[in-house]
C-alpha cells in the first residue's frame, strides 16, 4: 500500500514538473547569432578594394522589458545588459568574381550576460564566445548603387551546456546568407539609403535536439555624407557620415524544443528598431570611429531594449605605390 502511494506521489510530482516545464517553455524563444546593430548606414556597400581593416567593436544591449506574444510587458526592468567586444579583420582584394571584388571577414569576440532566449537568469562574466567567419563577400560598385552578397557562419566556440545560466555561446552551428544595396540619390554619392537582408539557418544545440528557427534580419539607414576640408580648402581631411538607421528581425520558422514525446513550437518572435548613427573617417590616419544607437519597438515574445554599437577601425592600404 505504501509502495503504491509513493508511486502515485512520484507520478504526481513528475506531472507537476512537466506542467511547469511546459508553462515555462510555451512562450520561450531561442536567440540566433546575428548581432542587430552591427550594420547601419551604407550597409549595402563593401569597403574599398586592396584594403585590410582591423577593427574593435563594442556592443551593448540593455533590455528594458520582456514582451509576450501580444507585445505586452510580461516583465518590466529585467535587469539584463549584454556586452560584446573583441577584435576583427576585413580584407577586400582586387580579385574579381562575377564582376565583384572578393572579400572576407573574421571576428574573435568575448561576451558577458549572453542572452540565450527570453530567460532572465542568463549571467556570465566576459568570456570567449562564438566565432564569426565570413569566407565569401562580393561587392559591386556602380554609379548610383552598390551591391553586396556574402556567406557567413557562426562557429560554436563559446562555452555551452544545455540548461546552464552562465553560457558564453549559443552551442550551435549557424549558416547565414546576406544580400544588400546602397542607393545614391546624387552624382557625388553624398545622399544614400541602404538595406541589407540576412537569412540565418540554425543547427541543433550541442548534445540536444533543441533547434532554433530560421531568422530573417533587415538593417540599413538613410544618411548624408559630408567631406571635411583642410585649412587650405584644397582637399578633404575627413569624411563624416550621419543619419537615421533601422533594423527588423523576424523568426521565420518555429523553434523546436523536445519535451519527452512532445516537441514544443513556441510563437515566433519579432522586433523593430529606429535610431541614429554617426561615423568619421580621418583620411590622413586612415582611422575611423562610429557610434550607433537604436531603440527597439514592437517586440513580441522577446526582450525589447536599446542597442549601442561603437566601432574603432584602422584601414591598411595594400596597393603598391608606383615608383616614379
Amino acid at each position: 500500500m505504501k509502495t503504491k502511494l509513493k508511486q502515485r506521489q512520484n507520478i504526481k510530482s513528475g506531472l507537476t514538473l512537466l506542467l511547469l516545464f511546459l508553462c515555462f517553455y510555451s512562450n520561450a524563444q531561442l536567440k540566433g547569432g546575428h548581432i542587430l546593430g552591427a550594420m547601419g548606414l551604407q550597409s549595402g556597400t563593401q569597403t574599398p578594394a586592396n584594403t585590410l581593416s582591423v577593427y574593435v567593436p563594442g556592443y551593448l544591449y540593455d533590455a528594458s522589458s520582456l514582451r509576450d506574444a501580444n507585445g505586452d510587458k510580461s516583465i518590466a526592468n529585467p535587469d539584463i545588459t549584454m556586452f560584446i567586444t573583441g577584435v576583427g579583420a576585413n580584407y577586400v582584394s582586387d580579385l574579381k568574381i562575377l564582376g565583384a571584388n572578393y572579400g572576407a571577414t573574421i571576428l574573435l569576440a568575448f561576451a558577458s550576460n549572453t542572452i540565450q532566449g527570453n530567460s532572465i537568469d542568463s549571467k556570465n562574466s566576459l568570456a570567449f564566445t562564438d566565432m564569426y567567419v565570413q569566407p565569401l563577400q562580393l561587392g559591386w560598385h556602380n554609379k548610383r548603387a552598390d551591391f553586396v552578397f556574402s556567406y557567413q557562419m557562426y562557429l560554436p566556440t563559446g562555452k555551452f551546456t544545455a540548461g546552464a545560466s552562465d553560457n558564453a555561446g549559443l552551442g550551435m552551428f549557424m549558416n547565414e546568407f546576406s544580400a544588400g544595396t546602397t542607393l545614391f540619390f546624387n552624382d557625388k554619392k553624398t545622399l544614400h539609403f541602404s538595406a541589407l537582408v540576412s537569412y540565418e539557418i540554425n543547427g541543433k544545440k550541442k548534445d540536444t535536439e533543441i533547434k532554433t528557427g530560421d531568422i530573417l534580419s533587415i538593417e540599413g539607414g538613410l544618411g548624408k555624407t559630408f567631406y571635411m576640408m583642410n585649412a587650405e580648402k584644397t582637399a578633404p581631411k575627413g569624411i563624416l557620415n550621419a543619419g537615421l538607421i533601422y533594423y527588423l528581425q523576424y523568426k521565420v520558422s518555429n523553434d523546436k524544443i523536445p519535451v519527452g514525446n512532445l516537441v514544443l513550437e513556441p510563437d515566433k518572435d519579432r522586433v523593430g528598431a529606429l535610431g541614429a548613427e554617426v561615423n568619421y573617417f580621418h583620411i590622413g590616419c586612415t582611422t575611423s570611429a562610429g557610434l550607433r544607437w537604436v531603440s527597439e519597438l514592437g517586440a513580441e515574445s522577446r526582450f525589447q531594449g536599446n542597442t549601442f554599437f561603437l566601432t574603432l577601425a584602422h584601414v591598411f592600404s595594400l596597393t603598391k605605390e608606383k615608383k616614379g
